[in-house]
């Protein structure tokens, strides 16, 4: 079978390199295509020129080349709705249509759906001018949670301490801040807990849990500083124990699933849920239609079973035939080396030198790489590096990953030296 695989940073390159590994491209002639990929997916896949923007360019694409499944890795293409063009062209998709996709495209509708579901989640009020919003802000207490509803590159949560700047972040935001994402706002009350992702694929009718991990939003040691895509990340999560983890499929996931699909928006691929674990159980922070970042590079490195045909069973709707999900007993811990400036104004042209790879079991994944005129590495993102190890333990597989970052050469770089630390503390006690 041929797979085309979209996107281009390092969820995709883990991605790809687990696709890689599948049965389903295991014959004689089988490809792997990435659109528009980069230099680290160009050692697993074969990287072609699309525009996933253009619906009928990628449907011509697959024709031509006998895709027998895409996978859609990136968020935006799903919330405009590609897969339903490739749905009505026949053509295997894994990924939820632009209805399901507004889990994530509209923070307000999540919030909707969960008052509908009853599903435990934060109070909020929507608002859709800064008049209304500084008059939500008096319904809540300090902190503030604000979050623009659209989609705003993992980026869109404003935290503040206080009311006066909860008003200016709200005027940020109808003033542009996150673009036409912050055109709404959402503001929430503040969760105390520790947060943990949960994952989980669906066809529309059968679930299976896909994991879970923890990841680090903020840019600096601590967690301090602004929220970004994601600085580093862990897998499994022990927070999420089989308590917990039975909870949030019973409460959170399922409801969601069956209430989607009793409105007619049907709910295929992988659900991401943001949890926050308080003392009252799981509640909801937010839902991803789609494999988190650097969450994926994770979950990659433990998956034992066939990736490939997961998402196919997916796909043609009979994931009951798939059965559950194996993943390793080890933990995978990733960290993101990011380039100097992010995540306001990364700087990009950067040098990169690699060491070689396979030592210790590290992976490293690109997620905003490019190769210069003369064939060498250079940074092009801001998120520009995922090093991904493994190890018993969180403390084990943590050693692992900065002693594979201290041999990369990367001057204009630099990361957090503290992912996983919360869990470290754990085990050291």
């Amino acid at each position: 079978m041929n797979i085309l695989l979209l996107g281009s940073g390092g969820r995709e390159h883990a991605l790809a390199w687990k696709l890689a590994q599948s049965r389903l491209l295991a014959g004689d002639g089988d490809r792997l295509f990435a659109a528009p990929g980069n230099p680290g997916i160009a050692d697993h896949a074969e990287c072609v020129t699309l525009d996933a923007g253009d619906h009928d360019a990628v449907v011509s694409f697959c024709r031509d080349n006998s895709i027998g499944l895409v996978v859609i890795g990136p968020e935006a293409p799903l919330v405009d709705g590609l897969a339903d063009s490739l749905r009505t062209a026949d053509i295997p998709v894994f990924g939820p249509s632009k209805q399901a996709a507004q889990l994530e495209g509209s923070k307000g509708f999540t919030k909707d759906l969960c008052e509908r579901a009853g599903i435990p989640t934060a109070r909020y009020m929507r608002a859709t001018s800064l008049e209304d919003a500084w008059g939500a802000l008096k319904m809540f207490d300090a902190p503030f949670v604000l979050k623009a509803d659209g989609l705003a590159a993992g980026k869109g949560v404003v935290i503040v301490a206080t009311r006066e700047e909860a008003q200016e972040a709200v005027r940020d935001m109808f003033d542009g801040r996150f673009g036409s994402a912050g055109a709404e706002v959402v503001v929430e009350e503040f969760l105390e807990g520790e947060e943990a992702s949960f994952f989980a694929l669906t066809d529309g009718k059968t679930i299976v849990p896909f994991g879970t991990a923890q990841d680090h939003k903020r840019v600096g040691e601590g967690d301090t500083g602004p929220n970004t895509g994601g600085m580093g990340a862990y897998s499994p999560a022990p927070v999420l124990d089989e308590k917990l983890r039975g909870r949030a499929m019973a409460e959170i996931v399922e409801p969601t699933v069956a209430t989607m699909a009793s409105e007619g928006m049907a709910y295929s691929g992988v659900l991401y849920a943001g949890l926050m674990l308080t003392e009252a159980g799981p509640k909801l922070i937010e839902y991803n239609c789609r494999f988190g970042d650097p969450e994926c590079q994770v979950l990659m490195m433990r998956l034992e079973s066939d990736l490939g045909e997961a998402m196919l069973a997916c796909a043609q709707g009979r994931l009951h035939d798939y059965g559950q999900p194996q993943f390793s007993d080890s933990t995978a811990l990733t960290v993101v080396m990011a380039a100097h400036g992010y995540p306001d104004a990364p700087e990009k042209g950067g040098a990169i030198t690699l060491a070689p790879d396979g030592a210790g079991g590290v992976t490293v994944f690109h997620a905003g790489t490019a190769r210069g005129e003369d064939g060498s590495l250079v940074s092009a993102g801001g998120r520009v590096l995922n090093v991904t190890a493994t190890g018993a333990n969180v403390t084990q597989a943590q050693k692992a990953a900065y002693a594979a970052v201290d041999r990369i050469e990367f001057p204009t770089g630099f990361c957090r030296r503290d992912i996983g630390w919360r869990e470290v503390e754990r085990e050291r006690a």
